[in-house]
């Protein structure tokens, strides 16, 4: 076939199909193409194919100008002027897509509602795309912590790659995100400001004193008055001025009142933290322009709740020292357990969140984040039902679960055996969670039928203790040096890969519905 031929033959494939079609490329070649990818620049064609159970980028040509900028095998062709080449889906060749391609370059989100997908495995991301059909939200496709890198083995680029390539085979052209999560210094943004990132979560809980709640005021005195004061670019008199026995008006009916105990608190609290959030918004700064990166402030992953004041003294001082930030994710009262939904009293979380509302309201120029919000459904009840700013829901480890899910579903064996190895490891794993599922109430995996293993992933016991152990499922080897499961769970999730993407879909709906 000409170049034209092929073009108009491919271009018959489109449809609201997101299943890939076989097409015969050559009389000697056929592959499966994914119809949303196809796109021409400039007279060539691009696109994902699928041969047997791997992908590539495929580029059809009258010429090799194009070609030659990718790395790939050159296959021989019908025709002595059409060129066609199968590209490998690595970093070079990403970024080589992403300088024709704008829309598969991530971008600075904004004020907006957003969502972010995280993917320890790389094969989410186009069930995450897909699960957005009918939500004004925008997806943060690319989004890794420091340490979920560290415990799957896997490089910032990586993370890249796997949401662009996925962008590029969905043929989703509104936008997206990607989140460099939980970064606590310059290295950690130099890593991820390399691979293409725009937006870095600053995780200051390492400089918050979460026993300052617990202190009396002589001890609060001492540790406030002892402050990195000029990093602050303030002094204790002025900041006392600012604060100690005023009364701040936050909305109509709701204002704070700061007595000298809770000024010394939130600084005992927080001020070190905010000392340190400085630094890294001022070094990032001096490496990127304003205007190519977005930053969260995370305080979270801390054991003491954020009071309405503590979030109004901790917006205001980000103000005051000219931090720009588009999202806080402040500590909520509650239980906010990986895996499962919330636990606590909804309407006691209901009446402080319509607190924390109207701080960001009155602020004006960030949107709460919901960080731990795999599967936080109740509390995605409420604040959907309020509806009066933005939202940033950060979830994870529920993709892994998805995953592992679909391992249930296909191969049940492969699943009993890591569900056992999980067991055997959660009381280790689970140190750095929080968690709080009982390991005996999870059966060994020859203790359930098949039929039994998907109805697992409804226990809140069973759906922890596999997501602690996430990193040592993905990186132990046996003795001969492979891997335990990873390769056996890439593979079955590759050959059920329409099953993954139809299972994610359904589990982020639940997620998204109650915010429409």
């Amino acid at each position: 076939m000409t170049f034209s031929e092929i073009k108009k033959s491919i271009k018959q494939l489109y449809n609201d199909q997101n299943t890939p079609a076989n097409f015969q490329l050559t009389k000697k070649y056929s592959i499966d193409i994914y119809p949303k990818s196809v796109n021409e620049y400039e007279k060539n064609l691009f696109f994902i194919g699928r041969e047997e159970n791997n992908k590539f980028l495929f580029i059809v040509a009258e010429n090799e100008n194009h070609l030659k900028q990718f790395e790939g095998v050159l296959l021989e062709s019908d025709q002595s002027n059409l060129f066609i080449k199968k590209c490998f889906l690595n970093t070079f060749n990403r970024r080589k897509l992403q300088s024709i391609f704008m829309y598969t370059i991530p971008k600075v989100l904004g004020l907006n509602n957003s969502f972010g997908f995280g993917d320890r495995l790389g094969l989410a991301n186009a069930g995450h795309i897909r699960s957005l059909k009918g939500s004004d939200f925008q997806p943060i496709l690319a989004q890794q912590s420091i340490r979920e890198l560290s415990r799957t083995n896997r490089k910032p680029e990586m993370v890249m790659d796997a949401a662009v390539w996925a962008v590029f085979q969905e043929g989703y052209k509104d936008g997206f995100g990607s989140d460099a999560d939980h970064l606590k210094n310059n290295d950690d943004i130099d890593l991820m400001l390399n691979a293409g990132f725009t937006m870095f979560t600053f995780d200051p809980s390492e400089h918050v004193d979460n026993n300052a709640d617990n202190y009396n005021e002589e001890t609060l005195f001492k540790i406030a008055s002892a402050l990195p004061w000029s990093e602050l670019k303030d002094s204790f008199p002025a900041a006392e001025k600012r604060y100690a026995n005023k009364s701040f008006v936050i909305s109509e009916g709701f204002s704070i009142s700061v007595s000298v105990n809770d000024f010394l608190r939130a600084y005992s609290k927080y001020g070190k933290a905010i000392a340190h959030i400085k630094k890294l918004f001022d070094y990032i700064s001096s490496k990127c322009s304003q205007d190519k990166f977005e930053v969260e402030v995370s305080v979270d992953e801390t054991d003491s709740v954020t009071s309405p004041f503590e979030h109004f003294f901790f917006v205001n001082e980000l103000n005051r020292l000219n931090v720009k930030f588009i999202s806080l994710a402040p500590r909520f009262i509650g239980d906010f357990e990986k895996g499962i939904d919330y636990k606590g009293d909804l309407s006691l979380f209901k009446a402080e969140y319509q607190k924390h509302l109207a701080i960001t309201k009155h602020f004006g120029n960030y949107k709460i984040s919901l960080h731990s919000g795999s599967d936080k459904f109740s509390v995605y009840r409420v604040i959907g039902s309020l509806k009066e700013a933005y939202t940033h829901v950060k979830t994870a480890g529920t993709s892994y679960l998805e995953a592992l899910k679909v391992v249930a579903a296909k191969s049940p064996d492969i699943f009993r055996e890591i569900l056992d190895f999980s067991r055997n490891l959660y009381e280790t794993e689970r140190k750095t969670y929080h968690v709080s599922a009982d390991v005996n109430k999870v059966l060994a995996g020859k203790d359930y039928g098949n039929e039994q293993l998907i109805i697992l992933f409804d226990s809140n016991d069973v759906r922890q203790v596999l997501h602690v152990t996430f990193g040592r499922v993905l990186t132990d080897k046996d003795p001969t040096g492979n891997y335990l499961f990873k390769d056996k769970i890439l593979q079955c999730l590759i050959e059920n890969e329409e099953t993954h993407y139809d299972f994610l879909v359904k589990h982020f709906r639940k997620h998204l519905e109650p915010f429409k």
